[in-house]
């Protein structure tokens, strides 16, 4: 099982890119680039809460032991 907080690491540069991405579409008026940005966001949130959950079961895991 790979580790939660590389997961997280990994979901935050995947947020700001999306940020970054969604920014410039925007001041570009690039639709599909905003697009891209939004959905680096959303991949960027979901690997946190990814992290998150592995993080816990690690720490459940732990507990037991």
């Amino acid at each position: 099982m790979s580790n939660g907080f590389s997961d997280k690491i990994k979901g935050t540069g995947n947020k700001l890119k999306g940020e970054v991405k969604e920014s410039v579409g925007r001041n570009t008026n690039d639709p599909s680039l905003q697009a891209e940005g939004k959905r680096n966001q959303v991949k960027g949130k979901a690997q946190e809460k990814i992290g998150d959950a592995k993080e816990s079961i690690s720490n459940r895991m732990d507990n037991r032991k």
